[in-house]
């Protein structure tokens, strides 16, 4: 449970999913700072995201409320870098950093709440794959965005 819930950011009163997307970030963060290369950083978030699924679904068992219990918020930790592999922060100021990555954050809060296409389908996967992948979803969607508003020039 300590890992599903990210250190017991999960347990937070309020918004855990927005705590588990706070951890994801610095998650993202910390990868660009390293300087990956991308197949090293594909690499990482793969395993990250793929050991995600049974610790997903052991806790949510565990826990025994519905499909994706609040508490369980690796799958935002998880998840929120994967939509920055594909639009990888920018190599510019820290404010421009910072400015990107609040955009992202935002993002990936907005399509894990409201669930566009294919979100809510996936949700419906069994177990940990479910909870996982309307995530991943909604960092492709947190992509698209990002990848339009940097391509208009936006960004």
């Amino acid at each position: 449970m300590i890992l599903a819930s990210c250190g017991w950011l999960g347990r937070a009163p309020f918004a855990p999913g927005t705590f588990g997307a706070a951890a994801g970030m610095g998650l993202a963060l910390g990868i660009h700072w390293l300087g990956l290369p991308w197949g090293g950083e594909l690499s990482l978030l793969a395993a990250i995201n793929l050991v995600g699924i049974p610790i997903c679904g052991a806790a949510a068992r565990q826990l025994g409320r519905g499909k994706d219990p609040g508490a369980i918020v690796y799958d935002e930790m998880a998840s929120l870098p994967l939509g920055l592999l594909a639009v990888p922060l920018p190599q510019g100021s820290p404010a421009q950093i910072a400015a990107f990555a609040a955009l992202a954050f935002l993002l990936h809060r907005v399509f894990d709440i409201a669930k566009p296409f294919p979100c809510r389908q996936l949700e419906r996967l069994p177990a940990g794959l479910g909870i996982m992948a309307d995530d991943w979803a909604a960092a492709a969607w947190m992509a698209v965005v990002l990848a339009g508003c940097r391509l208009s020039g936006w960004l």
